[in-house]
């Protein structure tokens, strides 16, 4: 299975793209499963079917029916009112945030159900459920969740506008964290002591239903982190050529870099056409293709892709923007490693290169923290793990140089083993 995860600035159009995408796969005869919280132009969505309880059929419930259409209007035609439907390997799913939220708020009073009584708290009816700001991510990360235990072909995410996506993305590992730190699966050996353990704190003791929901969440956290950390995972970055968008890609791409997350490629939407009679649209379209140069320029693989005029309204139109769907045959490698580099024998320390392409010096921050490295790019940051040999080094200094930043560690003199 393949993953596409498509974002970029808000108002570039990345929900067309996205649904583009899906459609030209799905017309190639992949079973593809279109995510997004926003209506997709000419796609009938079906209904956000809630948490599966594992691997769920092939598509069939949502899917978007009908045969392959045939070729859509010319080039800047009238979009067809009697658009043929879309592909039947197509699923469009409309996630709902809210209804998300309420069932996992009513799902967490019943594990928390004794921890409640002993507070005397009144349980919160579905009925009086709001949703809360910030819903969403957990929402996708759901859905992704339960994308991974389905056959697809390619899973094309329509996510949020940056830099809310990055963030997102950077949730699973975050949330796992917090629960290790939190619930220790480790303390559930102890379950024979509890009673004993509640007798001389004098307080009760977290029950088993609470590790054993932290362990559910954990495996579904897990199953999402493998989902974007694997080599068929990548991200695509929506934006329209403009005086903000050469920015707005330098500061994903570092935030997808530190998070190891693979940039599939920059699509430059609305590009209006070069050759116009009229004095004012060739201006802007010169100017449009000016920034669309700085976006080359930024060394990631660009994708064209034109202005029709109109917003695309039916299958037809979104089929004028392609070609958009990754190809099937190109293989994928997972992300290497952030190499350590031994230079001991010369300059007596060992530097690890992290790539972060598109990071400002201004916007870095580094702070040593036990056995991880708390590394800040802008808005992005992350705990990231030393490998085994830099834990018995000291921090000695850090330049970033070319897109990579360069960590210089000096052996510790009592930990380092000494030769002969």
């Amino acid at each position: 299975m393949r993953t596409l995860l498509v974002t970029g600035p808000g108002g570039s159009g990345r929900t067309t793209i996205a649904a583009a995408t899906a459609l030209e796969a799905a017309r190639d005869g992949r079973r593809v499963l279109l995510l997004t919280t926003d209506p997709a132009p000419g796609l009938p969505a079906g209904p956000d079917p809630g948490p599966g309880p594992g691997p769920l059929p092939a598509p069939a419930a949502g899917a978007c029916p009908g045969p392959a259409p045939g070729p859509g209007p010319a080039h800047g035609s009238p979009a067809a009112t009697d658009a043929p439907p879309a592909p039947a390997g197509l699923t469009v799913r409309r996630l709902d945030p809210a209804a998300h939220f309420r069932r996992e708020l009513l799902a967490l009073q019943v594990h928390a159900g004794p921890a409640l009584d002993l507070l005397g708290a009144a349980p919160l009816d579905d009925d009086e459920l709001t949703p809360l700001p910030g819903g969403a991510p957990f929402t996708y990360l759901a859905a992704l969740r339960d994308a991974a235990r389905q056959e697809w072909d390619l899973v094309v995410a329509d996510l949020p506008a940056l830099p809310d996506a990055v963030a997102l993305l950077a949730l699973p590992e975050q949330l796992r964290r917090y629960l290790r730190r939190l619930l220790p699966p480790e303390r559930r050996a102890a379950r024979a002591l509890r009673p004993m353990l509640a007798q001389l704190a004098g307080v009760p003791m977290p029950p088993d239903g609470l590790y054993e929901a932290a362990a559910r969440k954990d495996a579904d956290l897990a199953a999402v982190t493998d989902l974007l950390a694997a080599p068929t995972t990548r991200v695509r970055l929506v934006v329209e050529p403009g005086p903000a968008a050469a920015g707005a890609l330098r500061t994903a791409r570092a935030g997808l870099a530190l998070h190891r997350l693979p940039l599939d490629a920059v699509v430059a939407n609305r590009l209006l056409p070069t050759a116009s009679p009229d004095p004012w649209l060739a201006d802007l379209a010169d100017r449009q293709r000016a920034h669309l140069k700085e976006l080359y320029e930024d060394g990631a693989p660009v994708r064209e892709v034109p202005h029709l005029g109109r917003d695309p309204r039916t299958p037809a139109d979104l089929a004028l923007l392609g070609p958009l769907a990754p190809d099937p045959a190109d293989a994928a490698a997972p992300a290497p490693p952030w190499p350590v580099e031994d230079l001991r024998a010369t300059e007596g320390a060992l530097v690890w290169r992290v790539p972060l392409p598109g990071a400002v010096k201004s916007d870095l921050g580094l702070v040593r923290r036990g056995d991880e490295l708390a590394l800040t790019v802008g808005p992005f940051r992350r705990l990231v793990p030393l490998p085994s040999a830099l834990r018995r080094c000291t921090v000695t200094g850090a330049a970033l140089r070319d897109g990579e930043l360069r960590v210089r560690f000096a052996p510790d003199p009592g930990l380092w083993p000494r030769t002969p």
